[in-house]
């Protein structure tokens, strides 16, 4: 309810910024008022002792089974929950298994990703590498819980700290994949799955996929490059239109604004998509991607350095009080 959203929101100010230090707000800023109280209220309390129990108590809010980001961590990415790995005539699939949580991406997710897509790289057996979804969604993007279970010791610095990497070197391994990298968009995608479509070589969608990018109602900023990548492709009034206005746009829209390459129907989709794929696979390795260089050789600078921008801002974002206001708005409707 509020009252444990308002501690979360003391607790966040004393360990980030000390004691309170702004002036009690007037009127009837009743919403303000109950902030200023709740951060107010703890005190000379220590940021270490704040952090301590910022920690304990988010823990207790969203339960514990999913550990936060590790800079430095190296997943075992052939056994990753909620990722499936399969190879045929040449064909890499990563295919996203939370069918429950709409594929929502874990940090083990994006690690475990990143650190397929640098392997396939490498693998001379490896000729194309494709990215899909199972059951009706493509892909719901991050999974807040990444924000909320098991704090690190370090406590949101950490946790932003941490998350900004991964995120970082998630979308490097998409934009260095030396190989043709296909999106196989089997259903709704909103956030990440979206803007990294921009990182791919093609794109195809079942005619039912919508597409949708609602960073600011979540304190969030464009992450995936799109903030490059899709006034380009859409048009700056367009773009504008899906990263500012979060509206949601069609298969149809997506593939007339060229994200997507193609459509098909739900019955035909696996079928045409593999058929594609295994086509690509087929043909001279070298040649492929000495062309794929050429098309992206100039491009793929920008959007390293873009990438590296993105992130760093998110992270900025990740520990903003909008932000923070968000995350209790969704521990409060998990609650």
């Amino acid at each position: 309810g509020n009252a444990a959203k308002l501690k979360i929101y003391g607790l966040f100010k004393q360990a980030n910024t000390g004691p309170c230090n702004i002036p009690k707000p007037g009127g009837f800023n009743f919403v303000a008022k109950a902030k200023y109280d709740a951060w107010k209220g703890l005190g000379d309390m220590t940021q270490d002792q704040a952090k301590e129990e910022y920690i304990s108590f988010v823990a207790e809010l969203a339960g514990a089974d999913e550990p936060a980001p590790a800079a430095a961590a190296s997943a075992d990415s052939a056994a990753v929950e909620g990722l499936d790995v399969s190879t045929e005539d040449g064909v890499f699939t990563i295919r996203l298994n939370r069918p429950d949580k709409f594929n929502a991406l874990t940090w083990k997710m994006y690690t475990g990703i990143g650190e397929l897509l640098n392997s396939a790289a490498e693998d001379p057996s490896v000729k194309v590498a494709v990215l899909t979804g199972t059951g009706k969604w493509y892909c719901s993007g991050n999974d807040l819980s990444n924000f909320t279970k098991n704090m690190p010791p370090g406590g949101p610095q950490e946790m932003a700290s941490n998350g900004q990497k991964v995120l970082n070197d998630f979308c490097d391994a998409m934009i260095k994949f030396p190989k043709p990298l296909i999106a196989a968009v089997n259903g709704p995608a909103i956030g990440i799955p979206v803007t990294t479509l921009g990182l791919c070589d093609l794109v195809y969608c079942t005619d039912y996929a919508t597409f949708k990018t609602p960073f600011v109602s979540l304190g969030q900023s464009p992450e995936g490059c799109s903030s490059y990548v899709f006034p380009r492709t859409f048009g700056f009034a367009k773009a504008n239109e899906m990263l500012l206005t979060e509206r949601q746009i069609t298969a149809q829209e997506a593939c007339d604004g060229g994200l997507v390459t193609r459509i098909f129907s739900k019955d035909r989709f696996r079928d045409e998509v593999d058929k594609v794929a295994k086509h690509m696979a087929a043909l001279p390795p070298q040649s492929m991607r000495i062309s794929k260089s050429l098309i992206r050789h100039e491009m793929n600078e920008k959007l390293l350095e873009v990438n590296a921008r993105e992130c760093e801002i998110l992270r900025e974002r990740w520990l903003s009080d909008e932000c923070m206001t968000a995350i209790m708005n969704f521990l409060n409707r998990k609650k």
